[in-house]
């Protein structure tokens, strides 16, 4: 074999174990990287369905969890207050919930699964405030002579009834958001995930 094949081989080597380790050295450093792009589990856990106990929950009061780094409200209402929904279709912007702020099996004034159980997330539809839960009646609200009671919005004044929904010619152009959720028992609700899912 001449002197200028070896040089040959060797070049040739040389290029080939060149080219293996600068593969390697691209693999180990697209790993890392590839895998700083997905979810960590402290990301996984906060876009995770949340289990909620409601069973110290008493009629009239509010319960506030977490969802998605969201505030979600769970009222328990008391029968006069289902019995106010009715009561102000006319007044608000969106009576029927025809808007898609719902998962399609909440229907109707109540927005709810169970009418004495609503459940939304409690953030202005406006520019993302966070209202505050007004459940006194009438001139003890602070708001109005004939407040039925519901949600009121200090940024801009949106008002909301005991249904999240927004009153007419307020700053809010929709309902307050409706979690997908279901009942996993009478007194333990999953939210964010369906029934379906």
């Amino acid at each position: 074999m001449s002197s200028d094949k070896k040089v040959d081989c060797s070049r040739r080597n040389l290029v080939f174990a060149t080219a293996a380790v600068g593969g390697v050295a691209t693999v180990a450093t697209a790993v890392p990287f590839v895998a700083s792009m997905l979810p960590s589990e402290r990301a996984k856990a906060a876009g995770a369905p949340v289990e909620v106990d409601i069973s110290k929950l008493a009629p009239g009061e509010m319960l506030r969890v977490e969802w998605r780094g969201k505030p979600v409200w769970i009222v328990y209402r008391t029968q006069e207050m289902i019995d106010s929904l009715k009561k102000v279709n006319d007044q608000v912007a969106d009576p029927m919930s025809k808007r898609p702020m719902q998962p399609d099996y909440i229907k109707g004034d109540e927005r709810s699964i169970k009418p004495e159980y609503l459940v939304v997330v409690g953030i202005c539809t406006h520019l993302g405030c966070s209202p505050t839960d007004k459940f006194k009646t009438g001139a003890e609200s602070d708001i109005d002579p004939n407040w039925p009671g519901g949600f009121f919005c200090p940024c801009h004044g949106s008002t909301f009834d005991l249904s999240g929904r927004v009153y007419k010619n307020k700053p809010a152009p929709d309902n307050l958001e409706v979690p997908p959720h279901y009942y996993m028992s009478d007194t333990r609700i999953l939210i964010g995930e369906d029934k379906k899912a």
